[in-house]
């Protein structure tokens, strides 16, 4: 199934927000309902293909069948940019300039090889494309008007798994949800569950350093990636012929994170952990976000280290944002009362469940928590995906949603938090349409934390131009106080500006003589990650 294409997901989950929240939005910002919706997919005036009978000959015979290259408009406009708010207010308005000239499925890594080579041969940009999930720009290069969009979907096996070495070779457009199904049939799980869980797939994982809501449990998905293979116009590149090696800068690393600019990973390989016999999660509170980041500091430095461990401040936790799925339920009051929502959870065999469980929970004590019990943690796990879904109604309503995020050392996480608040919070107001923002610690480290902001205000007479102003302004202020300016989104053309500040002039000259060598012509996702020379 396709994700729905003017929003987030399953169109069926998709629901309005409740009287309350819509209440809320009218008097606390000034929010007004929209006259009308999206417009309808088949009123969409899609450009030609303008792909010459040579060009689409070859891209048959690249990948086995003219079925496998798409040209319709419903397929190209389902695979133009991603899924960030902005993308989202542009599609629904029926902008679709920059949409792909056309859609190419290969089936493995030798077809890709040729797509490739037939796309070098003829000038065509490819944008690799796993699950659309993109919020950052990922898929939105930088010469729109022609280009190939390539997806990956019929490359999702599960291609190996040795489970002696505890490792799993996995095709990058496994989704997340059939990568695990595959996996529990052998007895594992990879253990990395972010927001975009249900549509994501493990090249995408890959591709963009994506870190889960279990990661301080199961890690990064950088750190479970043990090696892959690269296709390239240049060639192929294999990386990982064992877990760790001294054989000379690692190029697994250089390969992760490169958003397609370097090639098109078409396999992964991973570790793999046992299927908990376990999962528990609860609720603590904290009266300020400062004495909760204190506790998960304690925690993520000393242990014992909970698998998933995360801190809502306290607008967030007043609104409810901290259990999704909750919002505007019954029992909001009691659960949303002063302080800061803080959620744990444990996996693995019944016994380190139940010690972890109760070491850390004296910690949380002496720290100043408070025990909320396995309520709050079991709606936070009902409801860990939602949140998109929730941004859709928002949008539905007249509201203008969206997030940002970033990380630092402790030392600095108070005035990163403070800084990029107040940032977002005066481009906003100064914009007219004063914003409601909220804030997590989602990812702990032992010298660290990563920060996810959520910000909702009017939509305004413009909003993608309201919310461009307001990503400038916290983009700067993100690297004024030394934080990076991703954490786990990627970098993409929103954020590529300040990546480039960030790495320094030499750094990016490097990855530059990269994507040079790799690519020689510039068509990989030209503009994402580097700029264009």
């Amino acid at each position: 199934m396709d994700m729905l294409w003017s929003g987030w997901g399953d169109p069926a989950k998709a629901a309005p927000l409740p009287e309350t929240v819509t209440g809320l939005l009218r008097d606390l910002l000034g929010v007004k309902p929209r006259t009308a919706g999206p417009v309808a997919l088949e009123d969409i005036a899609v450009p030609e293909p303008r792909l010459e009978p040579a060009v689409r000959q070859a891209l048959f015979a690249a990948v086995g069948g003219a079925e496998h290259v798409r040209t319709d408009a419903e397929t190209r406009i389902r695979h133009t940019r991603g899924k960030s708010t902005p993308d989202l207010l542009r599609i629904r308005e029926g902008e679709v300039d920059d949409v792909p000239a056309a859609v190419v499925l290969p089936a493995d890594h030798d077809e890709v090889l040729a797509v490739l080579r037939v796309c070098v041969e003829h000038g065509l940009p490819v944008v690799p494309f796993g699950g659309g999930t993109s919020v950052v720009g990922g898929l939105a290069p930088g010469r729109p008007s022609r280009f190939v969009a390539l997806d990956l979907r019929r490359m999702n096996q599960l291609l190996a798994l040795d489970p002696v070495s505890r490792t799993a070779t996995l095709a990058p457009g496994l989704r997340a949800p059939e990568a695990e199904a595959l996996l529990a049939e052998q007895g594992f799980t990879l253990g990395h569950f972010p927001q975009s869980y249900e549509w994501a797939t493990i090249g995408g994982f890959a591709a963009t350093r994506s870190s889960g809501q279990a990661s301080a449990g199961y890690g990064r998905f950088d750190e479970m990636v043990l090696g892959l293979t690269l296709a390239t116009p240049e060639g192929t590149i294999d990386t990982g012929r064992a877990p760790r090696s001294a054989a000379g800068p690692d190029l697994r690393q250089l390969l992760l994170g490169s958003e397609g600019a370097f090639g098109v990973i078409t396999s992964v390989t991973v570790r793999i952990r046992p299927v908990p016999q376990a999962r528990v999660y609860e609720g603590w509170r904290f009266a300020s976000f400062e004495e909760g980041a204190a506790a998960l500091r304690r925690l993520a430095q000393d242990g014992p280290r909970p698998t998933v461990l995360r801190l809502s401040d306290e607008t967030e936790t007043l609104i409810g944002l901290a259990q999704p799925d909750a919002i505007g339920a019954a029992d909001a009051g009691q659960r949303s009362a002063a302080g800061c929502m803080a959620i744990t959870g444990y996996e693995g065999t019944d016994e380190d469940t139940s010690y972890r469980r109760e070491r850390a929970a004296a910690v949380l004590r002496e720290c100043g928590g408070t025990p909320l019990g396995e309520e709050p943690g079991q709606r936070w796990a009902h409801g860990r995906y939602s949140a998109p879904y929730l941004r859709d109604a928002l949008l539905d309503a007249g509201a203008f949603a969206e997030t940002l995020e970033t990380a630092t050392f402790w030392s600095r996480v108070p005035g990163l938090y403070a800084c990029v608040r107040d940032a977002l919070t005066t481009a906003l107001t100064e914009a007219g349409t004063p914003p409601l923002i909220m804030c997590h610690i989602s990812h702990v480290y032992e010298n660290g934390a990563s920060l996810y902001f959520t910000v909702v205000s009017a939509q305004g007479d413009d909003p993608v131009a309201h919310w461009e102003r307001a990503k400038h302004a916290a983009n700067e202020a993100i690297l004024g106080a030394g934080g990076t300016i991703t954490h786990h989104h990627g970098v993409g053309t929103d954020h590529r500006d300040w990546y480039v500040r960030e790495a320094g002039p030499l750094g990016i000259d490097a990855l530059r003589a990269v994507k040079r060598r790799l690519d020689p012509a510039g068509l990989l996702n030209p503009g994402v990650l580097v700029p264009l020379d």
